[in-house]
């Protein structure tokens, strides 16, 4: 089992930026990725970003590419989401999750963080 927790989603004006981050505990070394995804109300989860946990391969969907940056810090156990640029359709409960090989899903989730973007 890995348990993730989310924190740093807030209220930010368009054009600003949050980090939010993922701290994960339990089986971390049985972890492949983790990634980010997001949903905003009547919508799909989608995932936005993804990093190995080691190795530090990054994905990025094109929505977010070259505004949100992820990275990894191994010796605490968190994955950072540096959002900058922000949009209101970044509006979102953004949730992290760990996925446990390559082809395999993402098993294991967190309980969400409200990212609300103002114009």
């Amino acid at each position: 089992q890995v348990q993730l927790v989310e924190s740093g989603g807030g209220l930010v004006q368009a054009g600003g930026s949050l980090r939010l981050s993922c701290a994960a505990s339990g089986r971390t070394f049985s972890t492949y990725a983790v990634g980010w995804f997001r949903q905003a109300p009547g919508t799909g989860r989608e995932l936005k970003a993804a990093i190995s946990w080691s190795g530090g391969n990054t994905y990025y969907a094109d929505s977010v590419k070259g505004r949100f940056t992820i990275s990894e810090d191994n010796a605490k156990n968190t994955v950072y989401l540096q959002m900058n640029s922000l949009k209101p359709e970044d509006t979102a409960v953004y949730y992290c999750a760990a996925q446990d090989s390559p082809r395999g899903s993402y098993s294991y989730w967190g309980q969400g963080t409200q990212v609300t973007v103002s114009s």
